[in-house]
């Protein structure tokens, strides 16, 4: 048993805290039959602020383990205060959405994997855990961790800087990706929000090692100014989203903000030659603007112009990795917020941005309003079925290396609102998802409409970066 242990649930107030707060009761009950004594809030912790008032009214010195479970998604901010205070190793706890199908509430697993990322970083100790305190499962992995049991890591699930053989062609195109790496400009509207650390760069080493330069916007400026449009200006943005999204009301507010804001983006990407746009979307979006910025990022994406949210850089230059490699697609870029062991699958879901052309031809691309914020407007489907490459340019202060997966977009009701798709993965989802958390790869996952794997390969030999390749499941790789 661990003699003294450290439970900190974090969540955030825009998410079902209600829904969490039954979590976080289960949890303590459980810990508190795992450990001799269990150092714990009587809520939810929601703010930085109250961690720290916490642990300064609580004698945390000698903890074994800390046990820090996302109730609900939250940023990286308040696991980076606790290290600062409590060194002892941590284990990163998910817990699964109490329902599929309308809100995603709780998005437990992408705050799960924001703070593995980081903890990678920061190369504080750590393990992962996922799912509900009533899971066997879930009480032996706990049992195992606080008992100092290592666990097994040997998935037999990748292949790092493989060596697949491409084809003249193939050594071709990438080729010509890479060189066009150096004309890759990233136009950043607004620093990433506090606490999304993944979504930084560090400019001199991406332009060393990638050839990506990046320029900086100031994000109230674009709001001032945009709404000082003309409408003559704006109101073709709105006649191009028309052509697409079903049902749009050109008359709603947040069309026009939509409209005037693309607007006056789509002025700087001309004047400064930018290929892509990294944009922090709230909260200032809807504070400010009174609007969601998904719209303006599905339509420049669709129009070929990648564009990420939460000023997320190295996943637009992921996308735009998988435009050129797809010979066009449209990417997406999206949080995996769900398994489902059952199907072998994930889900990748974003608040509301998604290209018009990914949407599944059943429902069409429809406008809706952001499931935590009620503001439009964003984008309501769920993506279309198909082979799908999954890839992210990921980074840490070790050094850049490329992520890469594939699987079937299936075809299945949309899972969440917003945008999101289900992947039937190639390799076994359970282990790839340890294995995702052990790495500590970014909660932001580009996936295209094509299948570029061995390209992908090729792209990290040529850039003599290191190479990580999800293959075959484990059963045949074992055969």
């Amino acid at each position: 048993m661990a003699n003294k242990l450290l439970y900190i649930p974090i969540g955030r107030k825009t998410f079902d805290l209600q829904a969490a707060e039954k979590q976080r009761d289960q949890s303590s009950k459980l810990l508190n039959t795992l450990a001799d004594k269990v150092i714990e809030p009587d809520e939810i912790i929601t703010s930085t602020e109250d961690l720290m008032d916490f642990l300064n009214n609580e004698d945390v010195s000698d903890v074994s383990y800390v046990v820090y479970q996302h109730a609900t998604f939250a940023d990286a901010a308040a696991v980076e205060d606790l290290i600062q205070v409590v060194k002892a190793p941590i284990i990163v706890w998910s817990v699964r959405e109490p329902s599929v199908g309308g809100r995603l509430r709780l998005n437990s697993l992408t705050g799960g994997n924001a703070t593995s990322h980081h903890l990678k970083s920061a190369k504080h100790p750590y393990v992962f855990v996922l799912g509900n305190a009533e899971e066997q499962q879930v009480k032996e992995r706990l049992t195992n961790h606080l008992n100092g049991m290592q666990e097994e890591k040997e998935r037999n699930l990748k292949t790092i800087n493989t060596q697949i053989e491409v084809s003249a062609d193939q050594k071709s195109e990438v080729e010509k990706v890479v060189k066009d790496l150096q004309s890759i400009k990233i136009g950043v509207f607004g620093d990433h929000p506090p606490g999304f650390f993944f979504s930084g760069t560090n400019e001199e080493k991406l332009g060393e090692q990638l050839g990506v330069s990046v320029k900086y916007f100031d994000l109230n400026e674009a709001f001032e100014k945009c709404v000082e449009l003309p409408r003559e200006k704006w109101i073709g943005a709105v006649e191009r989203a028309e052509k697409q999204v079903i049902g749009l009301n050109r008359s709603d507010e947040t069309v026009e903000r939509f409209a005037q804001f693309t607007t006056y983006v789509k002025e700087k990407i001309d004047q400064e030659e930018l290929t892509g746009t990294a944009v922090r979307c709230y909260p200032e979006f809807f504070n400010k603007l009174g609007a969601a910025a998904c719209s303006t990022l599905s339509q420049f994406t669709e129009d070929g112009i990648v564009s990420a949210c939460e000023s997320d850089i190295h996943g637009a230059i992921s996308m735009s990795i998988l435009q050129q490699l797809s010979k066009g697609n449209a990417p997406y870029l999206g949080d995996m917020v769900h398994v489902n062991e059952e199907r072998n699958s994930v889900v990748f879901w974003h608040c509301g941005a998604g290209a018009y052309s990914l949407a599944n031809p059943k429902t069409g691309a429809r406008p809706g309003v952001h499931p935590n914020r009620k503001l439009g407007f964003t984008m309501e489907f769920g993506l279309k079925p198909g082979r799908v490459t999954i890839f992210r340019v990921s980074y840490t202060p070790a050094g850049y290396r490329l992520l890469i997966m594939s699987g079937e977009a299936l075809d299945t009701p949309q899972r969440f609102h917003g945008t999101s798709v289900e992947v039937e993965l190639k390799t076994n989802v359970t282990d790839t998802l340890y294995d995702l958390m052990d790495e500590g790869f970014e909660p932001h996952y580009a996936l295209v409409y094509a299948d570029i794997t061995d390209e992908l390969v090729e792209l990290g030999r040529q850039l003599n970066i290191e190479t990580v390749v999800y293959h075959n499941r484990v059963e045949e790789v074992s055969s």
